[in-house]
């Protein structure tokens, strides 16, 4: 049932929210360090999945147990439990080739003739666009140390990764219609997966989806005017966002219509998109007289030189289906929003900024 475990929510581990969005930042990192034209295998494995290669005593021992708590600890916002990444683990002796070009993977080394203890990042060892890992550690207590130490680091890494992934396939193949009329009517643009079609437009409203027999997969863009800083408060973007849903995206049913779920509270945190401050959001949706549910999440960003907000709200409906990648697709596309007068906006952003620290 959707609303089996929505209560558990609760309780998720918030440390995984951090360093979501310190993979925002990562992410640039990520796609700019190799610039090589050396020619690499493409990464092999299903989205989401990880090699963790790993001595069978060390998996069964605590440095297993702390990696299996911290990479596969359940993915925040979700109707019911998904780890944030599939974890396999692969003896030394099995780490051949079949495995080397998996897009996610942390190299494990725990001896006493290490010589020197690190944690260490590197893209595209054996495949592109490949993001490893490698911790080496004198004891297992050690490893933990360290592994500890480095662990919002390390996830943000890997999750910046399958992000980048994502954006590097949008950006070269998108729905140019969806693409044009963004551009044409909100001055922006962001790129989604050909197949997109448009299912309504408004006044400053704009919703296009995907759909399947089994899953469907949208984006609601909109804006508002920006009036003062609790346009950014949950609370405001929550009865925004109510409002414009129950008039323009009916359910199946006479009546029936999306809205936001009430019984948990969104997970919302503060970051600057492409420079502008902006706020993430993620929670649950659900269908008002009806059963249909599932999970979202999205930016409002604020375009100080037309005073108002910008609204990309993401979100799945997967019944019977894990939604931690369907989610992490539509994430993808909505932080490829660019306003078209970003040039004024940084020019206001810097303005803004000396002020602070003149005050200051």
């Amino acid at each position: 049932m959707y609303f089996r475990k929505i209560l558990k929510l609760k309780k998720m581990k918030i440390r995984i929210y951090s360093v979501v969005l310190l993979s925002v930042f990562i992410s640039g990192l990520f796609s700019c360090s190799n610039n090589s034209t050396e020619m690499y295998k493409n990464i092999t494995g299903k989205a989401g999945e990880m090699i963790v290669v790993i001595s069978e005593q060390s998996w069964n021992g605590e440095p297993g147990k702390v990696l299996r708590e911290t990479l596969a600890q359940p993915q925040l916002a979700l109707p019911q439990d998904e780890p944030i990444f599939d974890l396999v683990d692969v003896p030394h002796a099995a780490f051949k080739s079949i495995f080397k070009s998996t897009r996610n993977i942390i190299q494990t080394s725990i001896s006493s003739n290490v010589e020197k203890e690190e944690v260490k990042f590197t893209d595209d060892v054996w495949a592109y666009p490949q993001a490893t890992v490698q911790i080496t550690a004198k004891t297992p207590d050690r490893f933990v140390e360290l592994f500890s130490e480095n662990r919002d680091k390390i996830i943000s890494y890997f999750i910046s990764a399958e992000k980048e992934r994502l954006t590097m396939n949008y950006n070269q193949y998108y729905e140019k219609g969806v693409y044009n009329i963004l551009d044409r009517d909100f001055e922006v643009t962001m790129k989604v997966p050909p197949g997109f079609q448009i299912a309504k437009e408004a006044e400053d409203f704009i919703w296009y989806k995907y759909e399947t027999p089994e899953i469907s997969q949208g984006v609601i863009f909109y804006s508002y005017p920006y009036v003062s800083d609790s346009a950014f408060t949950s609370n405001y973007q929550i009865r925004i966002r109510d409002s414009l849903l129950k008039t323009h995206v009916p359910g199946p049913r006479d009546g029936s219509y999306m809205s936001t779920e009430k019984r948990i509270e969104p997970i919302v945190n503060v970051f600057k998109h492409n420079g502008n401050y902006a706020t993430e959001m993620r929670g649950l949706w659900r269908v008002e007289n009806d059963f249909m549910g599932g999970p979202y999440v999205s930016i409002a960003e604020l375009d100080t030189d037309k005073q108002r907000v910008l609204v990309a709200f993401g979100y799945v409906y997967a019944p019977s289906k894990d939604k931690r990648n369907f989610i992490r697709q539509v994430e993808a596309m909505i932080y490829s929003l660019k306003l078209n007068n970003q040039e004024e906006n940084d020019k206001l952003n810097r303005q803004t900024e000396m002020e602070v620290t003149i005050e200051g």
